[in-house]
């Protein structure tokens, strides 16, 4: 088999093992938020301009270069329409790699707090009156694990949010230290307004229940957990061990874009708190994910990005997945048209 004849039509570890023996494991690109020169070069590449909306005529979803903490930009995407479900997953305010770019930067706790009280005051004004609000959260154990704490006590003025869970998501691959406990964790808070329905059974994880015991009486009947139960598999409950953070080695994963949620955290919880052509809102969108979500759940999503760069991400991540059925670019290029001389994957 030559590299040239190389298609991931038919992707599996086979293929993965030649083509790392190839060096073809690496991203085609490097981190976005590390260069500006990279951003520069794609952004004439980018079909919307700040303030612009694109409009999906296949299943309504929209996607917009937009402000999250701009009420106005946020209500011309939302033409008065009520969103069901929110998922964001905002900048963590960390410098990675002590690189400090435009897209990559830590402002000042004070500031950081003031920047997400606007874009969570403008989520609550979306919101249906029975609604799920999930937003995930970082933590910088140099700086007393900021924002995480402060934002917690933010959210505590906004009374109509009830807090429901704090879900944390354990990576199975991490940040390696020999001083330091590895730091396999993401979190994720949970809030709600009103009082939405939960579907339990989109808790329901594929890992087989093999404990047996916790004896309880039901009906003058001793029984145990197994017999009890209405599911073989386990629940995730609040610790999600059984979701792979994404990387190059996986199809969803697209390069250029750092720390991007795993597609099945974000489907557990669309799929948990909404139904079919419900609405869905992510303020920052970034690869795109919570728009793949939505599409393969058949949920409509609105999202967006102050970024041109990562709105067209999303928007080719769409059109490559209706196309292909591909979830993301592995280690190829979301955009083609800086490789010279190179095949023009979709």
């Amino acid at each position: 088999m030559k590299k040239e004849q190389i298609t991931l039509d038919l992707f599996d570890d086979s293929l993965a093992s030649f083509l790392e023996k190839n060096g073809k494991t690496k991203e085609s690109i490097q981190r976005l938020d590390f260069s500006e020169k990279l951003m520069e070069k794609i952004l004439p590449l980018c079909r919307l301009k700040a303030g612009e909306i694109w409009q999906d005529k296949v299943a309504g979803h929209r996607v917009g270069v937009l402000d999250a903490t701009d009420p106005g930009g946020v209500a011309k995407i939302m033409e008065g329409e009520k969103a069901d479900l929110a998922v964001h997953d905002p900048p963590y305010n960390v410098i990675v790699g002590n690189v400090n770019t435009r897209n990559l930067f830590k402002m000042g706790l004070e500031d950081y707090i003031s920047f997400s009280r606007k874009w969570v005051q403008n989520t609550v004004g979306v919101l249906d009156r029975n609604a799920h609000f999930y937003v995930w959260m970082g933590t910088d154990y140099k700086d007393n694990f900021q924002p995480l704490p402060d934002f917690i006590i933010l959210m505590r003025d906004f009374e109509v949010l009830r807090p429901r869970n704090f879900i944390t998501l354990r990576n199975q691959r991490g940040f390696g230290t020999q001083k330091n406990w590895m730091w396999v964790r993401q979190e994720l808070l949970y809030y709600v307004k009103g009082d939405p329905f939960f579907n339990v059974q989109a808790e329901y994880t594929d890992i087989p229940k093999i404990l047996r015991g916790y004896y309880k009486e039901i009906n003058g009947q001793m029984t145990e957990n197994m017999e009890r139960s209405k599911s073989q598999f386990i629940r995730a409950g609040n610790v999600w061990v059984d979701i792979q953070q994404v990387f190059y080695r996986m199809e969803e994963n697209v390069p250029g874009c750092y720390a991007q949620k795993p597609l099945k955290a974000i489907e557990r919880i669309i799929e948990s708190g909404t139904k079919e052509k419900d609405l869905v809102v992510d303020f920052f969108a970034h690869a795109g994910t919570s728009l793949i979500a939505g599409e393969r759940l058949k949920r409509k999503v609105y999202t967006f990005d102050v970024d041109p760069v990562f709105a067209e991400i999303t928007i080719r991540r769409l059109e490559r997945f209706r196309k292909t059925g591909r979830t993301g670019w592995q280690w190829q290029n979301p955009f083609p048209e800086l490789d010279r001389g190179a095949r023009r994957w979709i």
